[in-house]
């Protein structure tokens, strides 16, 4: 049976439209079935409609200051769509304590950089600033700590001469849209780590232990 999936997401959605793409094979463990949205006017809303998803909006300015109240009003929603699994895709809101205990070990992040090195944001300059040979993205469970949850799966590219910010940026989301449906199709299979697909393997064609000299 397919695990029930819920994507949290704040912008374009090109990580949701990857997951939405992989689920559409029959042999894939996992269903988007629920999308929520912090962001009323958020490109991705139309995109999971379009897919024939259901979509949440729920806008955290209504909530004020109350960060729990918001996260409270999504974890509602999320149940209420029977959802089993969490992706954050481009969700740009720090999630407190409440969301993260209410789906432990049930909610995955793509982060893009080879964790634990530049957890945070501004992935892809603090990359070219530190000179490493590799970058790349990681899938994680979310825990307490910002971008320290068990990792997943990992994809790595070569750094460039002459990458900018821009050019680093758009090829790590290549592999963003490769690696998180393996690790998703992994991890709903009840494989987590495993994400040997082929998808994954080509995902991943570097030697991550050499990302940083």
């Amino acid at each position: 049976m397919k695990r029930r999936v819920g994507v949290l997401i704040s912008g374009r959605g090109s990580n949701m439209a990857a997951l939405l793409y992989a689920a559409r094979a029959p042999n894939y463990p996992a269903d988007i079935v629920l999308a929520v949205c912090n962001q009323p006017h958020a490109p991705g809303i139309a995109l999971a409609a379009e897919a024939g998803v259901a979509v949440t909006v729920i806008d955290h300015r209504r909530f004020g200051k109350d960060r729990a109240a918001h996260e409270a009003a999504i974890d509602a929603a999320l149940r209420e769509a029977r959802v089993e699994i969490v992706c954050l895709a481009g969700y740009m809101r720090l999630l407190t304590p409440f969301l993260v205990t209410a789906w432990r070990g049930h909610m995955l992040n793509i982060h893009p950089s080879l964790l634990p090195a530049f957890p945070g944001l501004h992935t892809h300059a603090r990359a070219l600033a530190a000179g490493v040979k590799l970058h790349g993205c990681t899938v994680h469970l979310v825990t307490d700590t910002v971008d320290e949850g068990p990792i997943l799966a990992q994809a790595a590219v070569p750094v460039l001469p002459g990458d900018t910010e821009a050019s680093l940026a758009a090829r790590v989301l290549m592999q963003e849209h490769r690696l998180f449906p393996a690790a998703l199709a992994a991890f709903a299979a009840g494989r987590p780590g495993a994400a040997a697909s082929a998808d994954a393997a080509l995902a991943n064609p570097l030697p991550i232990a050499a990302a940083v000299e």
